[in-house]
C-alpha cells in the first residue's frame, strides 16, 4: 500500500515542476518585453534632446550646431557613449542636421 501511494504522488510532483516552469518562463517573456520598451523610450528621449539642444541653438546662434561636440561643450547635452550611438550628419549649418540614435547592445 506504501509504494501505491508513491506512484500516485509523482504525475503532480510533475505537474507543478510544469506549473513553475512556465510560471517562471512567462515573467521572464514579461520582462525582456519591458526592457525593450525602456530601451526604446530612452532611445527617443536621447534623440529629442539632441534636436532640442541643436534647435536651440538655431535660435540663439543662428546655425546648426557643427558637431555634437559643440552641443556637449555649450548646451549641456550629456550622451551616455557607453549605451548609446548617436549619428549626427550636418549638411549646411542652416539646414537641420539628420540624426540618428542607435542603442550598442
Amino acid at each position: 500500500m506504501y509504494v501505491d501511494r508513491k506512484r500516485r504522488r509523482w504525475p503532480w510532483l510533475v505537474l507543478a515542476a510544469a506549473a513553475v516552469a512556465a510560471v517562471l518562463i512567462g515573467w521572464q517573456l514579461a520582462s525582456s518585453a519591458s526592457g525593450r520598451d525602456m530601451e526604446e523610450e530612452s532611445i527617443a528621449a536621447l534623440r529629442e534632446a539632441v534636436e532640442r539642444s541643436a534647435r536651440q541653438c538655431y535660435v540663439v546662434e543662428g546655425f546648426y550646431p557643427p558637431s555634437l561636440d559643440y552641443l556637449e561643450e555649450n548646451y549641456g547635452l550629456q550622451i551616455n557613449t557607453d549605451e548609446f550611438r548617436v549619428y549626427y550628419d550636418v549638411f549646411a549649418s542652416n539646414i537641420a542636421p539628420s540624426i540618428q540614435v542607435l542603442s550598442r547592445q
